[in-house]
């Protein structure tokens, strides 16, 4: 198909659904009226919605894998712990469709409504994206332990074998207000109100299906060279996830990142683990530290990101370098030290924030929203236990939030969110 067929045929297709959606309008009047946007799709079916090729600054729905995690990293996110209050698997698999067509159109850059026809009801969409485009908006959709063990949904024999709450981690001080979830939606964007609104229609498109557990906004800023994204920076200003995997190569990704066929329950096949920690750093404390026990800290030169005694981001780490007195370039204690002798890998997608104060005191409530996706969990747990409490890094930060969830495999055309974990044991 040309691009030009395909924009005619696209435009079709929005002519058909647009006039299923309005014609008939008083027949329909009475579910929008009742029960929003879930009352359109149950007297309609799931409505199917496309990826709009002429979008601009937008990634695809549908694919082998979920958008949002080899995607390359937006400025933004807003990440939303949910609580499940469905009673049944029919209802839990009913919120998974209706939420289907909904990311598609936000992912589109599109209202969810496509347009206010009844001004005497609230609108569908909240209306705080309009104007504005995709922003590369990516939703990625997970399900928590705690998902498996309500009896009402019969899932428990689905349960992959991983997926439990982490273990408690040296250091640790969690906070229950952050921890946990039955799902979670990862929304990212180039724009801050994109990935909110995002977040904002799907829980309330599920009014009375789901309640939020717990959410966290945050930001990335990324230097450029030329054309091609650098490495952020964290608020300790040293840059964050140098030796990541590339996100764009699948091989790397399948042996990081992607759940293989018979590795886990099959519903999980190309889907992921995603382990997120939300983690405070203690910046009145690491701004009157000098500048060279911070180097020794990461074991990374600050302002170049490169490793002790190396000049570029990239060089490869040296372990057993030592210098004139004998004593190791990077510090036993470093923190690139102990997570390279874990011998595991993930894929890192964290972002910073900034929640205002910690009390009384005027202490930023700021850190990192580590987010990192990897293939079993048990990857995650090597690395956090290899920290363990010899980390020069346990001086600066203090983790207060902690959550896993297992990532769901794309959505295919005619599909819907999580369909897998309904039709596949």
């Amino acid at each position: 198909m040309t691009d030009r067929t395909e924009e005619k045929f696209y435009d079709k297709k929005i002519s058909r659904r647009q006039m299923l959606k309005y014609t008939g309008a008083g027949a329909a009047g009475v579910a929008i009226g009742a029960s929003g946007l879930g009352g359109v799709l149950k007297v309609f079916g799931m409505v199917e919605e496309e990826d709009n090729p002429r979008s601009k600054n937008k990634f695809n729905f549908y694919g082998k894998h979920q958008s949002g995690i080899a995607t390359e990293c937006q400025s933004y996110v807003y990440f939303a712990s949910l609580n499940v209050l469905v009673n049944s698997q029919q209802e839990l698999m009913d919120l998974f469709k209706m939420w289907t067509p909904i990311a598609v159109r936000m992912m589109n850059g599109e209202q969810i409504d496509g347009q206010t026809s009844n001004m005497l009801i609230p609108a569908q969409d909240t209306g705080e994206s309009v104007g504005l485009d995709a922003s590369n908006l990516t939703l990625t959709f997970g399900v928590g332990p705690s998902l498996f063990e309500r009896e009402s949904l019969s899932l428990a024999s689905k349960k992959p074998a991983e997926l439990k709450d982490l273990p408690h981690f040296p250091k640790d001080q969690l906070d229950p207000a952050y921890t946990g979830g039955d799902i979670c939606i990862q929304a990212c964007a180039d724009d801050p109100q994109v990935a909110f609104h995002a977040v904002r229609n799907l829980v309330r498109a599920a009014s009375g299906k789901v309640s939020l557990k717990w959410t966290q906004a945050g930001f990335n800023s990324f230097p450029m060279k030329g054309k091609k994204k650098e490495t952020p920076r964290n608020l300790f200003a040293f840059k964050d996830g140098s030796v990541n995997p590339n996100g764009s190569k699948e091989a790397e990704m399948n042996e990081v990142a992607w759940i293989d066929a018979g590795q886990s329950k099959g519903w999980m096949t190309n889907g992921t683990y995603m382990a997120v920690r939300r983690v405070q750093m203690h910046l009145e404390t690491w701004d009157r530290t000098a500048l060279q026990e911070q180097e020794a800290t990461f074991g990374r030169h600050r302002d170049t990101g490169a490793p002790i005694g190396k000049e570029k981001e990239m060089d490869e780490v040296d372990l057993e370098e030592k210098d004139s007195n004998g004593e190791y370039v990077i510090s036993e204690a470093s923190h690139v030290r102990l997570a390279k002798k874990s011998k595991q890998k993930i894929y890192r997608r964290s972002f910073s924030y900034s929640s205002g104060v910690m009390d009384s005191t005027g202490t930023f409530d700021a850190g990192l929203l580590f987010i990192s996706f990897q293939k079993d969990p048990k990857q995650f747990i090597a690395i956090q236990n290899s920290f363990g409490r010899e980390d020069k890094l346990n001086e600066y930060i203090t983790h207060r939030g902690s959550a896993l969830f297992a990532c769901f495999p794309g959505v295919q055309k005619g599909g819907f969110i999580g369909d897998s974990l309904f039709s596949i044991i």
